[in-house]
């Protein structure tokens, strides 16, 4: 009988482990592309703080360049209420992205979150650069 009841227990708590609400997660989107930095259209990224948006990912990229090596990929699907497709935006000094659904905050420099109702990092992507062309993967 205890061998039952030991069995019913460890069910349940496997069981219920599942009880929890699932964590949201945006829409995985196969990602891998380069951009060539001697183009015109990606002249912001040629100096350290520069950034731009591109296409792909959820809801768009934005590229940030770092440093002269380094550079962030992150996605503009808001983590807040993912269900809700909300986009972020660069914001006017160009250090903070804006969901404008929710008012939730991030840096530029990583998607940390900086303030607001969300509490989850925004999406980045790898990056890879070779001195004139940078590639962004998954």
């Amino acid at each position: 009988m205890r061998i039952l009841g030991f069995l019913l227990s460890a069910i349940l708590i496997v069981g219920c482990s599942g009880c929890r609400k699932e964590q949201e997660r945006i829409p995985y989107v196969p990602v891998n592309f380069s951009i060539d930095l001697t183009l015109p259209a990606y002249f912001d990224l040629t100096i350290p703080t520069g950034w731009t948006y591109v296409s792909g990912g959820s809801r768009g990229i934005i590229i940030y360049r770092n440093s002269q090596n380094e550079f962030t990929a992150i996605d503009r699907h808001s983590t807040y209420n993912i269900g809700d497709y909300c986009k972020v935006e660069v914001s006017d000094n160009n250090v903070i992205l804006v969901d404008t659904c929710s008012e939730s905050t991030w840096l530029i420099t990583d998607g940390s979150v900086v303030s607001g109702p969300t509490n989850l990092p925004l999406q980045q992507y790898n990056t890879q650069f070779n001195g004139n062309v940078l590639y962004v993967y998954n």
